[in-house]
């Protein structure tokens, strides 16, 4: 928005202070994730810019961190792990969450702010409190350090992300549509497949994304309820971190970086389709 002519000193210098203020805002924002892209390709085992680096010496510059990264077993292991962990707690989230999203969205639903808090209560509990309840409960039924127990703690965590998208999704839902489907003879389940989940798939797609990133960024719970066998790409780094050093750390956390956007370029493609199957926006 330009600056309108009749603005006086106090309106133009907030203009220009405003916009100085958002500016370094995105910069603290965005400077810690690009910071390690350059770093990643650090030729040197170190965490600092070298001499050569600085002076865009090729000789500064290696991919060898990335070629460890592709080839140690322990890494690899995590990757394998992080991905069925992550694929199958997005299962499980993605229809509990579209299933209670679907009751909640009902006029007839009975003590739906209840039963909406109750939902949502892993994201508004803290962490460390919700792995340490996950232990002592997974504990006793024997799936502590096993990847069903790692999956289900993961699905309880992701679930709330789903209601809340599909929610959000479904309130520009017209409800006539099932009963005109109803009225010219489809079964419930011919009505959902038909009807209802090509209008939310956008939104349920948008859960499970969340529902995706939440599981395989997550590291505290799966330290709790699982174990080396469960390690995954979050555990990996946060254990190099504190253990053993290694830029390798960085070439991980730039692919990472470039896996998050892809993500969310996805979600955002999703939520335009969304809108504009909603006359929101224009095609």
């Amino acid at each position: 928005m330009a600056l309108p002519t009749y603005a006086g000193k106090l309106e133009t210098t907030w203009y220009y202070v405003y916009r100085i203020i958002c500016g370094l805002i995105l910069f603290f924002l965005i400077a810690p994730i690009v910071v390690i892209i350059p770093l990643s390709f650090n030729a040197e085992p170190y965490f600092t810019f070298s001499k050569e680096m600085l002076a865009f010496d090729p000789a500064g510059f290696s991919t060898q961190w990335y070629q460890d990264f592709f080839t140690d077993r322990n890494w690899q292991g995590a990757v394998k792990n992080s991905f069925i962990i992550a694929i199958f707690s997005t299962m499980i989230s993605v229809t509990l969450g579209t299933i209670a999203a679907l009751g909640l969205s009902r006029s007839e639903m009975p003590y739906k702010t209840l039963v909406m808090g109750i939902l949502i209560s892993p994201m508004i509990v803290p962490l460390i409190i919700s792995a340490a309840g996950m232990f002592f409960f997974y504990s006793q039924i024997g799936l502590a350090s096993t990847h069903l127990g790692v999956i289900l703690a993961h699905a309880a965590l992701a679930t709330p992300f789903v209601v809340i998208t599909v929610t959000a999704t479904l309130v520009g839902f017209d409800q006539s549509l099932t009963r005109a489907a109803a009225t010219l003879g489809a079964s419930p389940t011919t009505t959902f497949f038909r009807v209802i989940v090509p209008l939310i798939l956008p939104g349920v797609i948008s859960g499970g994304l969340f529902a995706f990133v939440t599981s395989f960024d997550e590291v505290v719970v799966v330290k709790f309820v699982g174990s080396y066998q469960q390690r995954t790409i979050p555990w990996a780094m946060f254990s190099g971190i504190r253990e053993q050093i290694s830029p390798t750390i960085l070439a991980v956390a730039t692919l990472l970086v470039l896996f998050s956007i892809c993500l969310l370029t996805v979600v955002e493609l999703l939520r335009r389709r969304n809108e504009r199957q909603r006359g929101l926006s224009p095609a």
